[in-house]
């Protein structure tokens, strides 16, 4: 009975050995493959655009520690959403030879623009990604210029930053862009910016909202500076991470990812309307088509913009088709990039087709006397 009583404790103690044995066995081996460039590339996947924050960063921290670093000269450091378009930017060559400038507050262009709003003029702001923020593009060949000029009384905002999900496009609006005093708000929306709300790491570390009994509620804030994240990094545990990235690849398969970025991403359009509505602006949506959405059938929607036109007719809000315009310029043979970024093509056909829309629907007045853009509660869409 006795020496029954002591193997117990050896048999906890052998156990545990072996435990942590398989544990350490497993760690080295994960270590040891995501070493190689080839079991890298195996574990992680391509491509870059993979939308799994732990392949993000992995990939920043393999980047940083070789001969080709992640780190985009156009960024600064934010503590709440992660990164933003670095302030003064003087007419710096990006992008194969663009010229790129931002003013005093980070803003794309080198125009500078008061809180206050000029008198007589109608403020627009425009919330989006690199197709909004104009990647690719010089100042003067962005959507958000081009629409500027289209529309002589009225002062329109770029406040797009590449990368942005709409979780951070709600950040931005909250901290920045109320104090505008804005007329409208334009969302250029993009089905890609869905998948970005599920995500504490892309280009860096960013800000996440979770959804807690129907709200949201913002996690990973302050979000950690690049130098936090490499400190961190050789305590993390690699075999952790495999099997985060297996998870994750589980939950896309069996359908449970999209149902939670599809309720994370509504919520966060929700809010995004709220703020916009109370500062006393109108919320316009415009679906940006990319890639093949530009040459795809016009009655042939893909799913995001399903999902985004459905959203937005159940909510009452205006959104914008710009599909057509871009088929109209296909069949006079005008080459369009649907490969990449977009264009100065592009981004002015885009620009073409907001103000059609907003001068259209009354959104913006003709006469120079004409009240202040009403937001009267009802999708108004541009859809064929």
């Amino acid at each position: 009975m006795l020496a029954k009583m002591r193997q117990g404790p050896r048999k906890i103690f052998i156990t545990t050995v072996y435990c942590l044995s398989v544990l350490v066995f497993f760690e080295a081996t994960a270590r040891c493959v995501l070493w190689s460039d080839t079991g890298f590339r195996w574990i992680v996947g391509e491509p870059w655009w993979t939308e799994d924050e732990t392949a993000w960063r992995l990939r920043f921290v393999h980047r940083q520690s070789g001969k080709s670093p992640i780190s985009y000269y156009l960024d600064v450091y934010h503590p709440t959403r992660g990164w933003a378009l670095r302030p003064g930017l003087s007419r710096v060559a990006a992008f194969n030879n663009k010229i790129l400038s931002s003013n005093d507050r980070g803003l794309r262009g080198s125009s500078d623009h008061a809180y206050e709003k000029p008198l007589g003029a109608i403020r627009i702001l425009t919330f989006g990604d690199s197709f909004t923020f104009g990647e690719e593009v010089s100042d003067d060949q962005t959507w958000t210029y081009y629409l500027e000029k289209l529309l002589p009384r009225s002062e329109v905002i770029n406040f797009g930053v590449h990368g942005y999900g709409h979780d951070q496009m709600l950040l931005y609006l909250r901290e920045e862009g109320i104090k505008y005093h804005p007329d409208i708000v334009i969302l250029g929306f993009l089905s890609m910016d869905m998948q970005r709300n599920v995500l504490s790491f892309r280009d860096y570390a960013k800000p996440r909202f979770v959804l807690d009994g129907g709200q949201l509620v913002l996690t990973n804030t302050p979000v950690p500076r690049i130098e936090e994240t490499l400190a961190r990094e050789p305590w993390r545990s690699k075999f952790l991470d495999v099997l985060t990235m297996l998870r994750r690849r589980y939950r896309e398969r069996f359908g449970e990812l999209e149902i939670e970025m599809k309720q994370v991403t509504i919520a966060l359009l929700d809010e995004i309307v709220n703020v916009i509505r109370t500062a006393g602006a109108v919320p316009i949506f415009v679906y940006l088509p990319s890639f093949d959405e530009i040459t795809r059938a016009e009655m042939d929607m893909s799913d995001g913009e399903r999902f985004f036109f459905s959203f937005c007719r159940e909510r009452g809000i205006q959104s914008i088709y710009l599909q057509h315009f871009f088929l109209e310029k296909l069949e006079r043979g005008v080459d369009l990039n649907t490969i990449s970024h977009w264009g100065p093509e592009e981004h002015r056909t885009a620009a073409e087709g907001i103000r059609a829309y907003l001068v259209g629907h009354g959104v913006v007045p003709l006469s120079r006397s004409a009240p202040r853009p009403a937001d009267d509660g009802h999708s108004q869409q541009s859809i064929p």
